[in-house]
């Protein structure tokens, strides 16, 4: 593989960073609008809302457990259902932007991102830390495999914001988004670092981020509040590993879950997934670096570690060129796949305001930039994966084939058709 960056592979949560190197750790969706042509995936129109104008559902049809989680039937603004590619048709280009921790801290940018979402008809993936719903008077709870008790290298919520995020994540999910995991403690290094866990380690880990999302009403004494809209075991079908470590073990215990995907892997390149493990491989990606030889990792903290090293604080003066070329990385990476071999592009990220925030202003600008055009779907891994499995095998092993930046021969009415 090509070199991707100078320094290796560093991970963060929301907030902090664990080094261990230049990777960070860390999505569109059924459209946010009702009734409106959505970002989906359905391989021919994009699909779209159902057109009947749901809105979210307040009431649930069924409390779970103490009441945390509900019940509340099929998801709002999801695309239609997937259908194969017809003989010769040009896949999508799927954009998935996801968000690694998903805690709202009093920035105001998770409900910034959902807003942006609602107006390009972007579905995102969330990936939620199970910390995040759990407050800190009752850390004890948390039993990390091979850490003290209630030990965590994100730490946790206030109990103020451990409410904004159960706002939001409920505000998410009617809106069409996924919500995935993070885990919980975010441990990177040491002896304790999730990349020595064994399988079952895995799933304790698993079964715990369960345990606080769904029973967050016991653990808070927050009885007044809303459920969240969603059966969480359900719903839970994919995550994103801490700092990107320990994918080997825990694509076992993906597969015993039941798990359809998983976003762990670093320094994929821009070429058509398969799945490993017998789970879809979905892995961040080398993009285009401006200005530089080599490639950098589809994600914020990647590219803050090529641009200020493991500052997230660097000299002011340099936050509108880092601000641009974190803005064209992206969209270097975008346009490559869009005019080539239609490669899906997975962007990672976290809701931080690391060198003044100029990682949330590319994200921003970058989607911006891909909305809207034509074959391109912005959704969540899930809706990736509903379009992955429903396709012709033979397809997917074709367009497997396609090198990153090559387009198909003959064009794709050529390339595929003969496949059919």
């Amino acid at each position: 593989m090509r070199n991707i960056t100078r320094r290796g592979v560093l991970g963060a949560g929301l907030g902090a960073a664990a080094a261990i190197g230049v990777a960070g750790c860390g999505t569109g969706s059924g459209n946010g609008k009702p009734g409106k042509g959505s970002g989906g995936a359905d391989g021919g129109n994009g699909g779209g809302g159902d057109g009947k104008g749901q809105g979210p559902q307040e009431k649930p049809a069924r409390l779970i457990g103490d009441g945390s989680t509900a019940d509340t039937g099929k998801q709002p603004h999801q695309p239609e259902a997937p259908v194969p590619l017809a003989p010769g048709q040009a896949p999508p280009q799927f954009v998935i932007f996801s968000w690694d921790g998903a805690g709202e801290v009093g920035n105001g940018l998770f409900p910034r991102f959902l807003e942006l979402a609602r107006n390009h008809d972007a579905a995102m993936t969330f990936f939620l830390s199970g910390l995040y719903l759990l407050p800190e008077s009752k850390k004890s709870l948390y039993r990390p495999p091979n850490n003290p008790v209630g030990a965590s290298d994100i730490g946790y919520l206030t109990d103020g914001h451990v409410k904004d995020t159960l706002k939001y994540v409920r505000q998410a999910w009617l809106e069409g988004h996924e919500i995935g995991t993070h885990f919980n403690g975010h441990f990177c290094g040491g002896s304790g670092s999730v990349g020595n866990w064994t399988p079952a380690q895995w799933e304790n880990e698993i079964d715990q981020a369960v345990s606080f999302v769904t029973q967050w009403k016991t653990n808070s004494g927050w009885t007044d509040l809303d459920p969240l809209p969603f059966d969480y075991e359900k719903e839970l079908v994919g995550g994103r590993t801490p700092c990107l470590l320990g994918q080997d073990k825990l694509l076992p215990t993906a597969k015993k879950l039941g798990w359809r995907y998983d976003a762990s892997s670093p320094g994929g390149r821009q070429m058509w997934p398969d799945k490993r493990g017998g789970v879809w491989d979905l892995p961040l990606q080398a993009l285009p670096f401006p200005g530089h030889s080599f490639e950098v990792l589809s994600m914020d903290y990647n590219i803050l570690a090529n641009q200020s090293g493991n500052s997230t604080k660097g000299v002011p003066s340099r936050y509108p060129g880092w601000r641009k070329q974190a803005t064209e990385a992206y969209v270097s990476g975008f346009t490559r796949a869009y005019e080539s071999n239609r490669a899906p592009l997975f962007i990672g990220n976290h809701f931080e305001q690391w060198n003044g925030a100029i990682y949330m202003d590319a994200v921003e600008e970058a989607l911006k930039t891909m909305a809207g055009k034509k074959d391109v779907r912005l959704v969540s891994f899930r809706q990736f994966c509903d379009w992955l499995d429903v396709q012709d095998p033979k397809i997917l092993t074709k367009l497997r084939t396609l090198e990153v930046g090559q387009s198909p021969a003959g064009g794709w009415n050529t390339f595929l058709k003969a496949t059919a």
